[in-house]
């Protein structure tokens, strides 16, 4: 792409020129920036399988990804800000005892609260990375059977934490049987994986 800027003349004083220069750099690099944004790892991913919504506080989010974890068949990858709510934590270390691989990513500095359940699932074995690489490892995923067909992905704003259950207004969706999307979660999962530290109980 080329910009053809006319030159500066006796007859066209700084004042005139300077804005429109300007404007056709910002319009270059706005252009430039959304074509950058568009180039998605997979720009054919197609919408399929099902989704279920629910909102908190008014509904059970807590108990509806409780729900999915017990279903799991063969593994639960988890990525998590902020880890407080009993349950769900319960629910993991459950199914990592009945034989589902289980393995969480957690945000450092928020593991180190008081109330936060990272620690307690580290001590049951599961394996533990803490992600200090961002101000803030905000994601909230998890991938349930990936490698299956009724793979499941449960993310949206909802922390898994008590809060988020009886105090905020809060989104989850469980999307089932889309395999691709999956993958894509899987392997932004594992980058997050690669420049974490395990922790150690």
């Amino acid at each position: 792409m080329t910009l053809l800027v006319p030159p500066l003349s006796p007859k066209r004083s700084l004042k005139k020129i300077l804005p429109v220069k300007f404007l056709v750099l910002v319009t270059f690099c706005l252009l430039g920036t959304q074509a950058f944004a568009f180039q998605t790892p997979n720009p054919n991913l197609v919408a399929t399988g099902s989704v279920e919504v629910a909102f908190s506080p008014e509904q059970d989010t807590a108990g509806i990804i409780i729900k999915a974890i017990n279903q799991a068949k063969k593994q639960i990858l988890v990525q998590a800000f902020s880890f407080t709510h009993k349950d769900i934590a319960q629910a993991l270390i459950a199914a990592y005892r009945r034989g589902v691989e289980v393995k969480l990513i957690a945000d450092l500095e928020q593991s180190e609260h008081e109330n936060d359940k990272v620690a307690q699932i580290a001590q049951a074995k599961i394996p533990v990375w803490l992600d200090g690489e961002h101000q803030s490892a905000h994601n909230k995923v998890m991938l349930i059977d990936v490698d299956m067909p009724q793979v499941v992905i449960i993310t949206g704003s909802y922390n898994f934490t008590f809060a988020a259950q009886f105090k905020n207004a809060e989104n989850v969706l469980l999307i089932r049987g889309n395999a691709k999307l999956a993958e894509l979660y899987k392997q932004n999962w594992l980058r997050h994986q690669a420049h974490s530290q395990m922790l150690h109980p």
